[in-house]
């Protein structure tokens, strides 16, 4: 038995009702549960926890430029290093398919704390889309629903309302608060929680604030429209030229700037249409002997759009993966040659 003095660890032989205590040797013990003597067992109730209601999974990474950038890169490393975690992340659940680990939590904030985590540790991997967990009762697929307050000034409710309209969220309360802020209430999927932070941060340049808390299940709703445009692929692997990712500039909006290594498959930007499209961005300026005045200009390329962990995660749809290291945050394509794409869509289409 330790207590704490000061910063120290002390040893003592006994404490007594009310002391913040520590110990050591007991195997077995989980979060929650109640050690007693053998004369006199009484357990306090054990406290319930939330069941997850978002799921990712996790995976060795298998980009061209695996390796290269991370010390724990193995399905053995990264299955220890998950199982340690369920011993303090009460909330955690994992499920281990073969060298993919699907990782359950509490939210998209939930999640990503646990992935920025393991990148600080040296750990490299890829994620999937994260999706919702669904429970099965009486033969009826049911979802998770949470309640959602938000709170933004009176001039982006429109924005706001908009927005939630589009994700099939059911409002119940809209109230004005003091100095010009309006709060409202909504009842939403949590699949439609899905990339909302960062669109209303946006929307409403950067005032809203959000909070949710799960209410319950209800059953599958309808499918959500698409909410995001195609993307721009790299069709080929070396480093990005400015001349090229002038090309990207007209095309939609950069995720990578000059110099940066790219590789066949990965995401380089944003479309500006619904479709995808491959552009090579390693592609050098022919050079030749007769100029016009204006072609020695130096290109000026707009900054590019580093996205967060957060936004990555938000970002990305069912035939996509986020690459993730130490030292990189790179998105791309399941598929990275147009005929694997190719082959995964025509799969997916005759499910």
């Amino acid at each position: 038995i330790f207590v704490s003095q000061g910063l120290a660890k002390v040893e003592i032989p006994d404490v007594s009702a009310g002391e913040i205590a520590q110990l050591t040797g007991v195997e077995g013990a989980h979060i929650g549960e109640t050690l007693a003597a053998t004369d006199t067992p009484e357990a306090l109730p054990i406290m319930e926890i939330e069941a997850p209601t978002l799921q990712i999974a996790i995976s060795p990474n298998t980009s061209p430029f695996a390796g290269q950038e991370g010390k724990s890169t193995t399905s053995r490393q990264i299955a220890a290093r998950l199982n340690q975690e369920l011993e303090t992340n009460v909330s955690l659940r994992v499920e281990a398919k073969d060298t993919t680990f699907l990782v359950s939590g509490r939210g998209e904030l939930h999640l990503s704390v646990l992935i920025e985590t393991l990148r600080r540790e040296g750990f490299e991997f890829e994620v999937g889309r994260p999706t919702v967990v669904f429970k099965e009762v009486d033969g009826q697929k049911l979802e998770p629903v949470e309640e959602l307050m938000i709170e933004v000034p009176e001039e982006f409710t429109g924005a706001v309302s908009a927005e939630l309209g589009r994700r099939r969220g059911d409002m119940k309360s809209m109230e004005a608060t003091t100095k010009g802020v309006t709060q409202m209430i909504y009842h939403i999927p949590t699949r439609a929680l899905l990339g909302l932070r960062n669109t209303l941060l946006t929307a409403t340049k950067g005032t809203v604030i959000m909070n949710s808390l799960l209410i319950g299940y209800e059953p599958v709703g309808a499918a959500l429209a698409k909410l995001r445009n195609g993307v721009l692929i790299s069709a080929e692997t070396g480093q990005a030229i400015t001349y090229s990712l002038k090309t990207v500039e007209e095309r939609g909006t950069a995720f990578v700037g000059p110099g940066t290594k790219v590789y066949q498959g990965m995401i380089i930007g944003l479309n500006r249409r619904s479709d995808d499209m491959e552009i090579n961005v390693c592609k050098e300026k022919k050079l030749t002997n007769v100029r016009a005045s204006s072609t020695d200009m130096t290109t000026q390329l707009t900054p590019f759009t580093d996205l967060s962990l957060e936004e990555a995660l938000d970002f990305i749809e069912d035939d996509e993966l986020l690459e993730v290291t130490p030292e990189s945050l790179r998105l791309r394509k399941r598929g990275l040659t147009a005929n694997e794409r190719k082959k995964q869509a025509n799969k997916s289409a005759a499910n």
